[in-house]
């Protein structure tokens, strides 16, 4: 591919979607609450980012200035077989003119359990909410009711939503009492895991991980060769309950759980983002020596029975199966990253991409180690239509083609070639 650009691209404005965030500080703490709002920083500068999307379809969307967009965030994951995708809106249609939400469940959730667990290796049922962090909790709560003991280990550097057991003691609103019960291990550090079960031996009740280390503002870390399956075995000897934290992960590298990619079995398993391709359902799902004790909880909320997101979920899930969608993320995700590393070395810059190809990390390296650089590359990425973001993992999703690639490859060129322009000495 090339990464000459004969027509640079003219940077976007974004005057509409400033003014809507103005309007929004007036009736909305922090205008955008969470992660996604610029108060947490993340869009600097503040002015290179559209803060509100007017429409999406397939791999883009645009926002209220009319700046359309590839986008490599895929709504920070649901997003897996592209925006609007016709199969699952049909089906979601069609449930809809049946029923949504009624007095009683719809049989279609059985149908979505039942396909589930035929597609999940290490599952043999399934429950299902609105958000990883309900399935999170209530895994948790599972391992604690199955074990009897109190303690989780958590990898540093963890997320597993934002109840507070997920967050820190010095975070506002959250309680002693909440993480008192914590303990937490390095990723890959086997030798430190081995030392903290012998330590509180007895008293853990579970272990919770993700698949691998995709943490923010940090290089992505796959597992080590044979660490799955030791953790798998400390666990066992111990009679530790294995939650693997499959929310953002899932279905992108194995349709069977991510577990299953990496050769080993969970006891429980999380997934939500990639379920329903925006429709708002999750999952937790667990082995049968578990089914009695998750069963024992009280857990409910007031749209979980939703018929809708099951059938967009089934027909999310048997596209992916069709077109055997984790092996194409593949392909494309280390197209796309090898392409970004040579636009970077094209202007001298080394760009480090990490993690799964289809859920790549990106860091412009820098010898003061301050993302400064990498924020501004990835401020003229965005302003001239590849959206991306400087903290966190991206995902490919299945409407991605090889020019969407080729674009972007160009557009990263010309971010990078503004970058050197403006930093000559940056190394």
């Amino acid at each position: 591919m090339s990464l000459i650009t004969p027509f640079p691209t003219a940077p976007f404005t974004f005057t509409k979607s400033l003014e809507a965030f103005a309007r929004a500080q007036r009736v909305i703490p922090a205008g955008i609450p969470g992660h996604l709002g610029p108060t947490e920083g993340l869009h600097l500068p503040h002015d290179a980012f559209p803060k509100f999307a007017a429409r999406a379809e397939g791999t883009r969307f645009w926002d209220l200035d009319g700046n359309e967009f590839i986008d490599w965030m895929c709504a920070y994951g649901p997003n897996i077989l592209g925006y609007n995708d016709p199969d699952v809106t049909a089906a979601a249609k069609a449930q809809a003119e049946l029923e949504d939400v009624v007095s009683l469940p719809s049989t279609v959730m059985i149908d979505f359990a039942e396909l589930l667990v035929d597609q999940v290796a290490s599952a043999d049922w399934a429950v299902f909410a609105k958000n990883g962090g309900d399935t999170t909790t209530l895994a948790v709560m599972t391992a604690r009711a199955a074990t009897l003991r109190k303690k989780i280990v958590f990898i540093k550097g963890f997320y597993h939503g934002v109840a507070p057991w997920t967050q820190k003691l010095d975070y506002p609103g959250v309680l002693e009492e909440e993480v008192a019960n914590n303990l937490y291990v390095p990723w890959n550090d086997l030798d430190a895991l081995r030392a903290m079960l012998s330590e509180h031996r007895g008293e853990i009740a579970a272990l919770i991980s993700t698949p691998y280390m995709h943490g923010n503002f940090v290089d992505n870390e796959l597992p080590a060769e044979g660490y799955w399956q030791e953790v798998r075995r400390l666990c066992d000897e111990h009679g530790i309950v294995l939650i693997v934290d499959d929310v953002r992960t899932g279905f992108r590298l194995d349709l069977a759980g991510s577990d299953h990619h990496f050769g080993f079995e969970a006891d429980l398993i999380c997934f939500c983002k990639a379920l329903a391709n925006g429709y708002n359902v999750s999952a937790l799902m667990g082995k049968d020596s578990l089914k009695e004790a998750v069963s024992s909880i009280t857990y409910t909320g007031s749209y979980w029975m939703s018929a809708v997101p099951f059938a967009a979920g089934i027909a999310t899930q048997r596209k992916l199966r069709e077109i055997d969608a984790p092996i194409l993320f593949r392909r494309l995700g280390t197209r796309l990253t090898a392409g970004l590393v040579a636009a970077g070395a094209a202007s001298g810059f080394t760009l480090v991409a990490s993690g799964a190809p289809a859920l790549f990390y990106l860091r412009v390296a820098d010898p003061a180690n301050s993302l400064m650089l990498h924020q501004e590359w990835v401020a003229e990425c965005v302003r001239r239509g590849v959206y991306i973001t400087s903290h966190h993992n991206h995902f490919l999703n299945a409407a991605v083609t090889d020019a969407d690639v080729d674009r972007t490859v160009e557009i990263a060129a010309e971010a990078f070639a503004v970058l050197r322009q403006r930093h000559p000495e940056a190394v």
